[in-house]
Formats: structure tokens, sequence, C-alpha cells
């Protein structure tokens, strides 16, 4: 089946579809196959207004208050990488899902599936790192789990970390509240965190040092509510990339997305490492910027005051929302052309978060 609007550009082509008695990597994509699985798998059975709202956290009532509440798995092949690692990782991960859904992060857990074998000096240099990413995002872990496997049945160390924040009142962020005019404004660079993984792997060397862009986005978020608090909805778009995130938004909001290729920064080594490597820049993963739909009115104030943070230095406006085409996101090139941006039928980079 073609996606919404998938028709009206030229060359645009339906997304391969298929069936599966097995889990296959892309089911981990963040892409076309995570999203069959969710929901011919687990939202039928686990089916409620909470999960079926599919934000990056869940908001739930308690005790005459509102509590966020999330949970993520991290798998990262090399458990070390270019500015940062596993652990730093999976705390400022679980942060950002947090609070780029309106919420204050405050408390996390942390489940670790060690094999057997792992240096010790590597588990610790992995738990420190989760210590100074706590610190600097201002949450406390409160409780975890420990479990080890066989050597040869894991990859050194998983980790899960779930996450709870309280959510101000009158504050409601949600991917299905774009509408038409709206502008999306990307806090900063593209593909940094996918492509530093990616550069361990593949043994690339770059003129200068390229490292993962993993942050804790909670002051940045703030701060934008703060100057905002009109904003529609957040993503940090990781797995997947920016486009997964967009057209998860366009899909829940049941409008139409138009990017400018041109307004979307990319730092140069990460474009030529995607060519290289044959990748779209708009599908490789991030840990440190956060994409935002926000009202025509107050697009170019916010994205003035969000190049004053520290984390939001190079933000720019990329695109609008349309009226019509709903579902579907488009980009228009800088010499005119445009082409459909739609979810991967598969995975781009496993192993990557």
């Amino acid at each position: 089946m073609n996606e919404p609007g998938a028709s009206v550009l030229a060359g645009a082509c339906p997304v391969p579809r298929g069936g599966y008695d097995r889990i296959v990597l892309g089911h981990g994509s963040g892409g076309r196959l995570s999203a069959d699985l969710l929901h011919q798998c687990f939202l039928p059975a686990f089916a409620n207004p909470i999960l079926s709202a599919l934000e990056d956290q869940a908001v739930v009532e308690c005790a005459g208050g509102r509590l966020a509440f999330t949970t993520d798995s991290y798998v990262v092949r090399p458990i070390f990488f270019p500015g940062g690692d596993i652990g730093r990782l999976a705390i400022n991960g679980t942060v950002n899902d947090l609070a780029v859904g309106g919420a204050t992060p405050r408390f996390i857990s942390a489940g670790f599936i060690l094999e057997e074998g792992l240096a010790m000096e590597e588990l610790q240099r992995v738990v420190r790192s989760m210590s100074d990413a706590c610190r600097e995002a201002g949450v406390t872990l409160v409780t975890g789990d420990t479990k080890v496997v066989d050597r040869g049945k894991g990859d050194k160390v998983y980790i899960n970390t779930s996450g709870i924040g309280v959510v101000p009142a009158g504050r409601s962020l949600s991917v299905s509240r774009a509408r038409p005019g709206d502008r999306i404004l990307l806090s900063g660079t593209i593909g940094d965190h996918g492509v530093a993984v990616m550069s361990v792997r593949e043994g690339l060397e770059f003129e200068t040092e390229l490292k993962s862009d993993t942050a804790s986005l909670a002051g940045l978020a703030a701060l934008m509510l703060e100057i905002c608090p009109a904003i529609r909805c957040m993503r940090d778009p990781t797995r997947g990339g920016l486009a997964s995130a967009l057209n998860e938004i366009a899909a829940a909001s049941r409008v139409g997305i138009q990017l400018q290729e041109s307004a979307i920064p990319v730092r140069g080594e990460v474009r030529g490492a995607c060519e290289l490597l044959g990748l779209d820049p708009l599908y490789v993963a991030n840990e440190g910027k956060l994409v935002a739909v926000v009202p025509p009115e107050a697009a170019e104030e916010l994205v003035a005051k969000v190049r004053t943070h520290p984390l939001g230095g190079e933000a720019a406006i990329i695109g609008a929302v349309l009226d019509n085409r709903p579902g579907l996101v488009s980009m228009r090139s800088a010499i005119g052309g445009e082409r459909v941006v739609a979810l991967l039928a598969g995975e781009q980079l496993p192993r990557i978060c």
C-alpha cells in the first residue's frame, strides 16, 4: 500500500512491505519495519490510550499531578566511541525522551546485561560515565538490576534505562498537535552520533575529530518552552534520524511537512562519510539534537534564542507544515527538485544506539 500522498510527487514509489516469520535487524531500525512490529505485535496486546499515543514518553496522572515515564535499551557497538560511551548514551537518551515531552527529568533506573568476560575496568568506566551524565542532567539513579549472560551470548554490555519526570500544569506537547503553517526548528547538525560510531567500526579518519553529539537536552528544552510555551511538540531524532521523527509527526498530526535541503545543517565530515558509506544523513541517529514544531509567529525569535544556548549554536528553521499531502514528508533541493522523505524499510545503521 502506498503511503498517504506518496503519488503526489514525481518519481515517488511505494516502499516494499513483506511478511516476516522471524525478527530481522530492520525491526530495530526505527523505520517501517519497527512500525510494523509495533502495530502488528505490541499494540494489539497492550492497547490503551496512553500507549497508543506513541509519544517518546507516557504522561500519566498521579496524585493530582502528571508524571512522564519512559524506557529505552542501549546496544551500541562499540561501547566506547568518540565523544561518549554506552553509559553516557543511556542516561542522556532517557533524559531527552522526558525533556522533549515537556517534563523536568527527575529519576532514572538502570538494568545491566553483562557478558561473561567483560573487563571490570571497562564496566567501571561505563558506570563512572553514567554517574557524570546523571549529575550533569540533574537526575538521580535510584534503582537498578544486573544480570550476567554466558560468554558469546551478549556484546560486553547492554543497558536498559527508565526515567520519571514531572510535567508542569498546563503543559501539553504531542506529535498530534502540528498545524498547517507551523515551522520546523532543528537545534543543530544532524548525523554526528551515527557517523562517530561508524568511524570507529570502519576505521574512518577525518581532518578534524568527529564526536558523538550525546548530551542532555533538558536545559535546552526548558529554555525553549520558557520562551515559547506554545510549542506544539518536540522530538529527539535518535534511531531512524530526523526523517523518522518527522514522519511520525506528519502521520500523527495528519499533515504534510516540507523541508528545505539547503537549510538543514550537516557537518562536512558527516556529509563526506555518508557519501562514502552510501548513507543519507537524514536517517542517521543523533543523540544531542531536537526537532520542534513551532507556531509561525514565534519561529524566528525562538531560533535566535536557541542559538545562544551551548547546544543550539547551529539551530535553523528547516521547513514548514502543510495543509495538504497528509502523512507525507518531502524535501525541496537547492535546484528546485522535490523528493519524498519516507520511512526506511530496513536498517541503515544497526547497533548505533
